[in-house]
């Protein structure tokens, strides 16, 4: 079953690569895979600007996520973390030329993008502070609040509330008809 699990990741991952990068020619380098499975693992400069992230675990996850982390964070299972988390840095998608975004993938998919498992990460608050992130399907349990512009919900349930903490991030928020929020969406000040 675990290597049933990891292949899937794997697909889900590559798919997610090929789906966000343009050709390239035969004498250029491809973007790695990083699986951030374990909580001793580094990598370089280059590896976060161009890989994403397979976690299994909290600490996994919140490695992924820091400011040292990388641009697609994508989880293999349900995943429960007991502490406040926030997604945090400035990166770059593999696209030409490279875009600003952060995608959160709570889910897994066959070699035909077919969704095939989502997921749930439950914590009892995440903070956005990644401009141009995003979760794609699955759910998160818990609160967000939003400090960065341009946030979005793709296909994702928010099994909680979501607080803007400037008018910046409110503005910019989108997300589509097939994503909902159970609970309020509010501009909150300290």
């Amino acid at each position: 079953m675990r290597v049933k699990s990891l292949t899937a990741a794997a697909v889900l991952c590559l798919a997610l690569l090929a789906g966000c990068t343009a050709p390239v020619a035969q004498t250029s380098a491809s973007p790695t895979v990083s699986h951030a499975v374990s909580p001793g693992a580094s990598q370089s400069s280059a590896d976060t600007a161009t890989s994403a992230s397979l976690v299994n675990t909290a600490a996994a996850f919140k490695k992924a996520i820091s400011k040292d982390g990388t641009w697609i964070i994508a989880l293999l299972n349900d995943l429960t973390i007991d502490e406040a988390l926030t997604v945090d840095g400035d990166f770059k998608n593999t696209k030409t030329p490279p875009a600003s975004q952060r995608k959160l993938s709570f889910y897994a998919q066959d070699e035909n993008r077919k969704i095939t498992e989502s997921y749930t990460l439950t914590a009892p608050k995440m903070t956005i502070s990644s401009v141009d992130c995003a979760i794609w399907n699955g759910t998160f349990r818990g609160d967000l609040y939003i400090t960065a512009k341009n946030f979005q919900l793709i296909g994702a349930t928010v099994d909680g509330n979501i607080y803007f903490m400037n008018a910046d991030a409110q503005s910019t928020f989108k997300m589509d008809d097939a994503s909902k929020v159970t609970g309020v969406q509010q501009l909150k000040t300290l």
